[in-house]
């Protein structure tokens, strides 16, 4: 296998329109990097790029150290698996997986002792005299991994890969890729805009934004540090919570509006974060599970207010309380087992220590 180093890449379509901005990050050696980030942030246009199935504008793509600008797709070394799947519906699965390999004349022996090692990886061997229509989704899905498996690249691709498929099956599809890139030991590039597949799959993700690497890190530092709004808003589900405010007193006070007032406890480096964001606008945020129904003992700090549940949504061993505070929409997450009456006003406690603060100009992490 390889590392893969993207220097500076840059997309532009007829000359004006740029996809992609001035793109830097490096996928290591058997490393399963996600690029996640909504439709339209240019996760796929950098991914076909790798690929060499898009020219790039400017900038440098090597793999395994060398400069691949110029290379056809070919000559790469790397296979990349399609959301559609892009199987020959005339051919059987043993001779889809084949077809690569008999281009490139392998011989016969080597072809069969790589396509019954895949399939038997990928337990599908049942599956080898069957043609297309005659699978399901999952399994022909399987079929598109194996037919990538068998040219050994140094580099795997895959483009949304379970977004085709229902949500049971992308669950179980989930597990098996993670074994998979076990057993191979491969180097993984992975397209989604799913940030669900994205938080279960990657050892590192790429968050992109209007062609812009908005953070790269691993899955929980993104979760629990996020250096802006964006990542903070994308990553998780539900989503962070973001209160507007404005600070109003050293420490102890956020202003919300004209009717209400958080009272805050601050932590000391909180307190340095926003010495110089008194009497200014703050976007506060905290994720749903750091909202409690009653103080959690052992935390250093919480933060009291009034809020009116507007709906409950149970959720077997959890449920989601969606709430209202002075026309501000939020979510808590609350174990299954707690009374929670709609229409009323209840008490609710934010974990201070887990509350981050956000500029509103330019959408960074207060720190």
């Amino acid at each position: 296998m390889a590392n893969v180093k993207l220097e500076n890449i840059v997309k532009i379509y007829d000359g004006k329109t740029e996809v992609v901005k001035s793109v830097n990050f490096e996928i290591f050696d058997k490393e399963f990097v996600v690029l996640v980030g909504p439709s339209g942030c240019g996760k796929s246009t950098v991914l076909r790029m790798v690929a060499g199935l898009e020219d790039i504008t400017s900038g440098n793509l090597y793999i395994d150290k060398k400069r691949v600008n110029d290379l056809l797709p070919k000559d790469r070394d790397i296979a990349m698996v399609f959301q559609n799947y892009a199987l020959y519906p005339h051919m059987t699965v043993y001779q889809n997986m084949a077809f690569g390999l008999k281009i490139k004349k392998v011989p016969r022996e080597e072809i069969d002792r790589r396509v019954r090692k895949a399939a038997e990886i990928l337990e599908i061997s049942y599956l080898l005299d069957r043609k297309p229509k005659a699978m399901s989704g999952g399994q022909r899905q399987r079929v598109a991994i194996g037919r990538a498996i068998v040219r050994d690249p140094k580099v795997f691709l895959f483009d949304e890969p379970l977004s085709n498929l229902d949500a049971k099956l992308r669950v179980q599809m989930r597990v098996e890729l993670q074994k998979l890139h076990k057993k191979l030991q491969a180097t993984i590039i992975y397209v989604t805009h799913d940030q669900t597949e994205a938080m279960t799959l990657g050892s590192r993700i790429v968050v992109l934004k209007d062609g812009i690497v908005m953070q790269i890190g691993s899955p929980m530092e993104l979760y629990n540090t996020p250096e802006n709004i964006f990542v903070a808003g994308f990553i998780g589900s539900p989503p962070m919570n973001f209160i507007p405010g404005e600070i109003r007193n050293k420490g102890d006070l956020v202003f919300i509006d004209e009717e209400k007032t958080l009272e805050i406890n601050l932590s000391s480096l909180q307190n340095a974060a926003l010495k110089n964001y008194i009497g200014k606008k703050i976007v506060l945020g905290i994720r749903p599970e750091n909202i409690h129904h009653f103080q959690v003992e052992g935390s250093s700090g919480f933060a009291k207010v009034n809020a009116t549940i507007n709906a409950v949504e149970h959720m077997g061993s959890e449920m989601l309380v969606y709430v209202n505070l002075n026309k501000v929409q939020m979510i808590a997450r609350f174990p299954s087992e707690e009374i929670i009456e709609t229409d009323k006003i209840a008490e609710l406690y934010f974990d201070t220590p887990r509350i981050l603060f956000f500029d509103p100009d330019n959408g960074s992490v207060v720190k």
